[in-house]
Order: structure tokens, then C-alpha cells, then sequence
């Protein structure tokens, strides 16, 4: 592995130590025995969750690539998994209500140990299943999860303010530093093991199957409020209201929905960005630095939004700009560079904007 990878890990990860370290506890909050034992039962499973999720990212364009599929096919795969999340997205928090939010976890689980399996074959039609499978999983995780978190903290009466421990705690350990241990992981099965590209997805399922358990064993279910319960062509009806009764809430929809957009553009293309001739590359070393960068964005954002200026208003314009100058460097040095900006270097200068754009991503 290359010296300059290891450079850049070092350097992320000695910033991030150092912020993290430098936090004080000041504002710890007592909390009981029973709640540290059921949120340290949430935090084992959701990190399990999260690391069935992560290790699969730095692997998928580079599997599909060695199966011989272009990057038109490729692209085909990545939109029928968003384009599945978006649409079962819509409906899977009505669902997990009525059928129960343990439920749900429990469908995540196999629904994502379904698409891990069919990663081993190299037939589009199967890979496509996958991908939707995938889609479908990713709607359950970022919503039933939670749910059932929230249900189950105030069906036990512990008390409010403990909540946000919880979720402080899942985002550091499941957005952050199991992100940063998958991509690692993952690089060891597949360039240090030579297990090939489908070890990751592999390793992900056993996880999935390992948190899958402790709910069946751990946890209880919940519901939503049955009173509250609403068809979903009326929900639908009063989220249209709500938009257009207060523009604000449409331009915060249409800033997020952007951001995200040419976030996924960047996950799609980073592969090939890197190894445009097909050369090998640390996939998942350099999607730990990534992560490592995510990190940092995270731990500067909450230093710089608890200031009282500048607004936030004005730190989103600022984050927007970085994020867009990032993104159009890349551009910028292919065209008018190229020539000079070939092989190791030109793989250096993307790798660094890539770092960036995911210090914006938190």
C-alpha cells in the first residue's frame, strides 16, 4: 500500500483523536443501571447494523467491475437501489407502526443478509434483486431503528434528557468509528487475505446475522400509536399541505435533497475516479479515510454550530461553497491540467478532494 494512503489516514485520524480528546465532561448526565444496560444493548446492535452496511460500500462498483460490467450497467444497479429506497422509503415508517418496529429490524436483517448472498453470482438479473433487496434494507435502517429506540426508552420511563445519550453514542460509534473499522476490515479480506471482492459482503451478513439474534433474544416489541394510525393517501396529503403552506420547508428539502444527490454522485463514481485503468487501489482503506474525514466534519460541526455566530444560515453557505469547490476541482485539473496531472498524482490530487467532500459530509 502506498505511503501517501498511509499520510493521509495518519494525518486525519491525529486531528480527529485530537478533537475527540479535547471534549470535556462537564455536562455528564447520571443515568441508572437499567438504562446504561438497555442503551449499551442498542449501541452493540445498532454498531453490529451499521458494520453489515459500511463494509459493503468501498466493494460494490468494484465487484460489479470485475463481473465485466460497464460503468452504464453499474450505473443501472446503483439507481434501481436508490431508486428502491426512495419508493419503500415512503411507506416502510407507516409499516414498521402497525407491524411492529422489532419486526421491521428483524426484515432489515434478512433483507440485507438476502442481498449479500446474491453478490455471488454474476448474472445482472440477480445482482438487480440485490440491489433492490439492498434499497429495501437501507429504508429499514434508517427508520425502524430509531423507532423502536424511542418507543422502548419511554415505555421503560427512564428519563428524556437520556435519550439523546443514546443517540449521541450511535453516531459516534456507527456513523464514525465503525465506519472507519469496516473500510479497514474490509481492506484486510480483500488486499491483505486476498479473499476477493465478495469476502466484504460475506463478513457483512455474519455481522447482520450476529445483531438478528440478539434482537430475537434481547429485545421486545413496540408499535405506534394506533390513534394516530392514518392511510397513506392522507399522510401523503398533509405532507403536500405542510410544504406548501411554508416555502421554507420546500427549500430545505430541495438544499438537503441537492446535497445528498451529488453526494451519491460522489459514491458512485470514486472507484473509477481512482482507477480509471482498472488499477488496483485500497478500496477499503481509502473508504476509511473517507470516513475519518466525515468524522472530523462532524466533530468541527458541533463546535462551530454551538458558537453563537457566525449563523447557521451562513455556515451552510460557506459548507456549500467548500463542497462545490471540492467537487469541481477534479474537473478543473482534467481539463486544463490533464497532461501534466497523469498516473500517481493525478490519483493523490482526487483522493485529497475526495477527503474534503467527505469532511463536508457529516
Amino acid at each position: 500500500m502506498e505511503l501517501f494512503y498511509f499520510m493521509v489516514f495518519g494525518a486525519l485520524g491525529a486531528v480527529v483523536a485530537a478533537l475527540e480528546l479535547s471534549k470535556n465532561s462537564k455536562d455528564r448526565i447520571n443515568t441508572s443501571p437499567a438504562f446504561n444496560s438497555f442503551k449499551n444493548n442498542y449501541l452493540v446492535v445498532y454498531s453490529l447494523m451499521m458494520a453489515g452496511d459500511w463494509l459493503q460500500g468501498p466493494y460494490v462498483y468494484y465487484l460489479y467491475s470485475t463481473y465485466g460490467f460497464g460503468k452504464g450497467e453499474i450505473g443501472q444497479l446503483f439507481i434501481a437501489g436508490f431508486g428502491s429506497s426512495m419508493l419503500f422509503g415512503t411507506i416502510v415508517g407507516s409499516l414498521a407502526d402497525k407491524q411492529g418496529r422489532r419486526r421491521a429490524c428483524v426484515t432489515y436483517c434478512i433483507t440485507y443478509i438476502l442481498s449479500c448472498i446474491t453478490k455471488h453470482s454474476p448474472q445482472y438479473k440477480i445482482l438487480m434483486i440485490g440491489r433492490v433487496l439492498g434499497g429495501i434494507a437501507t429504508s429499514l435502517l434508517f427508520s425502524a431503528f430509531e423507532s423502536w429506540l424511542v418507543a422502548e426508552h419511554n415505555k421503560r420511563g427512564f428519563e428524556q434528557q437520556w435519550l439523546s445519550l443514546t443517540f449521541s453514542k450511535a453516531i459516534f460509534l456507527g456513523n464514525g468509528l465503525v465506519a472507519i473499522l469496516s473500510g479497514l476490515f474490509g481492506n484486510l479480506l480483500v488486499d491483505s487475505l486476498s479473499l476477493g471482492p465478495v469476502a466484504p459482503f460475506d463478513a457483512a451478513a455474519c455481522f447482520l446475522a450476529i445483531g438478528m439474534a440478539i434482537i430475537l433474544s434481547s429485545w421486545t416489541e413496540n408499535f405506534g400509536d394506533s390513534s394516530e394510525n392514518k392511510d397513506l393517501l392522507t399522510q401523503f396529503r398533509g405532507a403536500a399541505v405542510a410544504i406548501a403552506s411554508d416555502e421554507k420547508i420546500a427549500v430545505l428539502g430541495a438544499i438537503q435533497s441537492l446535497f445528498e444527490g451529488s453526494m451519491y454522485t460522489f459514491v458512485f463514481l470514486w472507484t473509477p475516479a481512482l482507477s480509471p485503468n482498472d488499477e488496483e487501489i485500497p478500496h477499503g482503506f481509502i473508504f476509511a479515510t473517507f470516513m475519518l474525514a466525515s468524522m472530523l466534519g462532524s466533530s468541527l460541526a458541533s463546535r462551530l454550530m454551538a458558537r453563537s455566530s457566525p449563523r447557521v444560515e451562513s455556515y451552510m453557505q460557506i459548507v456549500f461553497v467548500i463542497s462545490s469547490a471540492s467537487l469541481l476541482l477534479p474537473i478543473i485539473t482534467n481539463v486544463f491540467v490533464g497532461a501534466s496531472f497523469k498516473g500517481e498524482r493525478r490519483k493523490h490530487l482526487i483522493c485529497w478532494l475526495s477527503s474534503a467532500s467527505w469532511l463536508l459530509y457529516f
